[in-house]
């Protein structure tokens, strides 16, 4: 169930808006908090978010409905620049069977490998790699492709000016192929990158290809049962010839916005308190620095010669610069994870104990399962860990791909492809 009142950290999520904008509007009395009946905390009912779209689609979710989608054969799936596996593990989870996971990264190959022995792992540079053997072998093709910036100078970015670029190889992987469906993610950077120009070469791309590209969208994290405010850029195609037999849709919401207690204690998404594991260590000084950083605080809660200590010279910039000296909140969900939990830029600094996050912290805001194991040093580790697309995430777009190839089932045991 939803629950019926909600706090200001996450009204704020919600409606994707910051504390500053609530407390204007509440200012103004366009949306007052009112007290809780049993703690008299300042919260909002439910009732007075449900005219905005986003609070709406979240308490009208369909997710336990899509919840219970599987396949109604084995689909297959190459994943193409797989890290450490987040997306991977959550594409399984939906009920897909991977026939090659490629990855250039040692360590997070030995991740794969060590995790899921079964998986054909194929570490090196896709250029290197020959897709064709699998042409109309395969369901699916999906990953996260680098994006590198596009030289746009008198070209026309069709697919041979792409080459060069690691989403050529992408789509030569397609086209070689030839999948049903394919899965793209990105980071949200690249809907606006060189004013809307690399994402429009993608897409013709994707067009000379013979695909049919759903609209890209911007998918948060906290939305799909992940306690982490990430977000991620999904681009999804569905091949023409199949493209008017099967109609995707974006999934559904989580019912609540999970928190950081959510991922490191017992509770809905884990049976146990997150396991002791290895982790950075903040040098002395930055240590006593960050002691005095209440929870959910950053460095303008420092005393102001404190601040200019620990800022220099980005003190008298200007900019929020709020990951800086950020000790994270309980009671909200985490910043995005970087790849290095300790650097003085984002900072994410425990609740509780003045310490970087650990290893398994990173694991499970990420929601990895406790028993996926990390090969390689501990900076490769969260390197591998802050890279992947959050599980649950993938989990979620994966049984909304899952009800693609569904449709496109039941179309051919009519016969009509």
């Amino acid at each position: 169930m939803t629950p019926d009142y909600f706090s200001i950290a996450q009204v704020a999520d919600i409606l994707g808006v910051t504390k500053e904008t609530l407390r204007r509007w509440d200012h103004n009395g366009e949306l007052v908090p009112q007290r809780h009946p049993d703690n008299n905390y300042r919260v909002y009912h439910r009732e007075q978010l449900m005219h905005f779209e986003q609070a709406k689609i979240l308490f009208q979710s369909d997710w336990d409905k899509e919840l219970a989608i599987k396949p109604k054969r084995p689909y297959s799936l190459i994943e193409l620049f797989a890290g450490a596996g987040g997306l991977a593990i959550g594409l399984e989870k939906a009920g897909f069977k991977s026939v090659l996971l490629n990855e250039l990264d040692k360590d997070a190959c030995a991740t794969l490998k060590a995790n899921r022995p079964e998986w054909n792992v194929l570490q090196g540079d896709i250029s290197a790699q020959d897709f064709t053997p699998h042409q109309h072998q395969v369901d699916v093709i999906s990953g996260g492709f680098p994006c590198q910036a596009f030289s746009y100078a008198g070209k026309k970015m069709g697919f041979e000016d792409a080459r060069g670029t690691l989403f050529f190889e992408f789509a030569r992987a397609i086209k070689e192929v030839q999948p049903k469906v394919f899965i793209a993610e990105n980071v949200r950077g690249l809907l606006n990158h060189e004013n809307g120009r690399t994402l429009q070469a993608i897409k013709d791309v994707i067009a000379e290809l013979g695909y049919t590209l759903v609209e890209p969208k911007v998918l948060k994290a906290i939305f799909y049962r992940v306690p982490q405010k990430r977000e991620r850029l999904l681009l999804i195609g569905i091949r023409n010839d199949l493209a008017h037999f099967a109609e995707f849709q974006w999934p559904s919401p989580y019912h609540k916005v999970l928190t950081l207690k959510d991922a490191l204690k017992a509770g809905e998404l884990f049976d146990t308190d997150v396991a002791p594991s290895q982790g950075q260590k903040y040098p002395q000084r930055k240590a006593e620095i960050l002691d005095m950083v209440p929870q959910g605080g950053y460095w303008r809660d420092l005393p102001e010669p404190i601040q200019k200590e620990y800022m220099m010279k980005s003190y008298y910039l200007g900019g929020g610069k709020t990951g800086m000296a950020r000790r994270l909140s309980w009671d909200e969900p985490s910043l995005t994870l970087t790849c290095a939990p300790a650097q003085k830029q984002t900072e994410r600094c425990h609740p509780d104990e003045t310490r970087p996050l650990t290893v398994r912290e990173y694991a499970r805001i990420q929601t990895f399962p406790d028993q996926w194991q990390f090969s390689g040093s501990l900076s490769s580790q969260y390197k591998q860990i802050g890279n992947a697309v959050p599980v649950n995430l993938a989990h979620a777009v994966g049984r909304a791909v899952i009800d693609v190839l569904n449709q496109l089932e039941d179309v051919k045991q009519l016969k009509l492809i």
